[in-house]
């Protein structure tokens, strides 16, 4: 099977949504899907889901806390750095058929990661390998190098009347 690469960008909700639903029908198929959270470190709901279906999915965390609304530290830098060496290392290996790098768009908007390293990652993955790219801020260069990109565009949201993260809905 040919492996296209898909971004999920956009200001709307449902770009990691989007990604793990995808995780969880390419492991329904036997496929096996490794999941790159960049700048995340946080328990969210999704890791207990993914840890009942670990036979065909790996989940792992770049990142310390979520600061999309702070400036990054040098630990963010390092954490960030250290997971793209380790994702170049893993598609490499060839252990995998879906990879996703949740929120690697944000890394490289806040300088975390190169840009021309993830296009670098981009131009040389394994033809038969998906790669799935979400986060906001997907640059030109990034949507036109995707076979495939889907906009989220936030219409209405019930935050702005105050409404913070649900457990099992947004976290």
């Amino acid at each position: 099977m040919e492996g296209y690469i898909q971004v999920y960008t956009g200001n709307g909700k449902g770009k990691t949504t989007a990604a793990i639903g995808l995780a969880v029908r390419a492991a329904g198929a036997g496929l096996k899907v490794y999941i790159a959270q960049f700048v995340k470190g946080m328990k969210y709901s999704e890791l207990t889901s993914i840890k009942r279906l670990d036979d065909f999915i790996t989940l792992k965390q770049y990142g310390r806390n979520c600061f999309i609304k702070k400036n990054p530290t040098q630990e963010d830098i390092e954490f960030a750095q250290r997971g793209f060496d380790e994702i170049e290392q893993i598609i490499k290996s060839e252990n995998y058929d879906v990879i996703i790098l949740d929120e690697i768009t944000i890394a490289v908007f806040y300088n975390l990661i190169e840009e021309q390293a993830l296009i670098s990652l981009m131009d040389n993955k394994a033809k038969n390998l998906e790669l799935i790219i979400t986060g906001r801020y997907a640059s030109k260069q990034i949507i036109e190098k995707a076979d495939l990109v889907t906009e989220m565009k936030e219409i209405k949201h019930y935050y702005q009347k105050g409404i913070t993260a649900r457990i099992g809905i947004e976290k």
